[in-house]
């Protein structure tokens, strides 16, 4: 289930165009904003460390916490993040009511794979969904669903309908969204072609070859 909740200290920030914003996040601040709740959005900025340690140990619900001001617990709604870099570049929050369920999706996690059957036998494991969407309370959101495939064997497919959602979480998608396949070997597969290739066209030579010593 989520960690612990953990506080995270914010400053006010006024919105003043992309110059300002690449100036702020050159000094080691990322820009933000929280919204929801009832109240306008409130842009803010925050030290890019500071911001990372709660993101990692914080769990779904963190406490925010403006400079000289109030307290309120949100969740990460979406981020952006530099594509080569990985730097945090902006992060929205959402306000939250820990009594009522909101929906966010949770990473999905696969346990076991290496020990499946179907993979020491040489198939391919593909995971086909990443995230999953889901309704919970928001200091019952998981931080990862866990799925064992360690019994998986060449051939399956998994769907939603065979996970387990902890107590207190609602799964939204539909239970027959296939998220997990075990296929047999590519390579063994793609061999088998080439040989076949192979033979075709030495087939078709020796074939020439009767007809042109016959002529």
């Amino acid at each position: 289930m989520a960690a612990q909740e953990t506080t995270l200290t914010v400053a006010p920030r006024e919105v003043e165009g992309s110059r300002a914003t690449r100036r702020l996040r050159r000094t080691g601040f990322v820009p933000g904003v929280v919204y929801g709740g009832g109240v306008d959005p409130l842009p803010f900025q925050v030290d890019a460390r500071t911001l990372r340690q709660a993101l990692a140990h914080g769990g779904a619900v963190i406490t925010l916490t403006l400079e000289g001001g109030q307290s309120t617990p949100v969740v990460l709604k979406d981020h952006h993040r530099h594509p080569v870099t990985g730097d945090m570049l902006h992060v929205d929050l959402l306000r939250v009511d820990l009594t009522e369920r909101i929906a966010t999706t949770v990473v999905l996690d696969l346990v076991g794979a290496t020990d499946a059957p179907g993979v020491k036998a040489g198939g391919v494991l593909e995971q086909v969904v990443r995230e999953l969407n889901i309704e919970a309370l928001p200091n019952s959101i998981p931080d990862l669903l866990h799925h064992d495939v360690s019994a998986a064997e060449i051939g399956d497919t998994i769907t939603l309908d065979a996970l387990v959602a902890p107590e207190g979480v609602t799964l939204l998608d539909d239970p027959e969204t296939v998220i997990v396949t075990l296929t047999p070997p590519r390579l063994s597969t793609e061999a088998s072609d080439e040989i076949e290739q192979e033979t075709e066209v030495v087939g078709e030579k020796s074939d020439a070859e009767g007809e042109s010593g016959g002529s």
